[in-house]
């Protein structure tokens, strides 16, 4: 490999992991807010948050088989396996209610995001 090619790749590594440390460091700064699903039980199944901001949902599969959490107001989703952890971050909402549920429990009741 050429010394040119080396040191482009080594300026678009570079950038790619700035750029992925300045999303980590923006996620991190959001006001967040936590969901458990439990076999298709959502804990709390409502959640207020500020209305006009950037929100983060640190949410934990603690059930024994497999949870979706899906809004399609929302236009998010997220799989997890069970005892799987993750977090959706959602743009700023206008105040109102945003329902959310577990696609793969379509039986149970369904959460909501209240925005005040």
């Amino acid at each position: 490999m050429s010394l040119f090619k080396i040191r482009t790749v080594r300026v678009m590594l570079s950038a790619a992991l700035l750029l992925a440390g300045a999303t980590m460091a923006v996620a991190a700064d959001l006001a967040t807010f936590k969901l458990e699903m439990q076999d298709g039980k959502l804990i709390p199944p409502r959640i207020e948050v500020p209305s006009g901001q950037r929100i983060k949902i640190e949410i934990h599969n603690i059930g024994k088989s497999a949870a979706e959490f899906e809004s399609i107001e929302l236009r998010k989703e997220k799989v997890l396996a069970p005892g799987a952890q993750s977090f959706v971050v959602i743009a700023p909402l206008r105040p109102g209610e945003y329902k959310f549920f577990d696609d793969f429990h379509l039986n149970m009741p369904q959460g909501v995001i209240v925005a005040k």
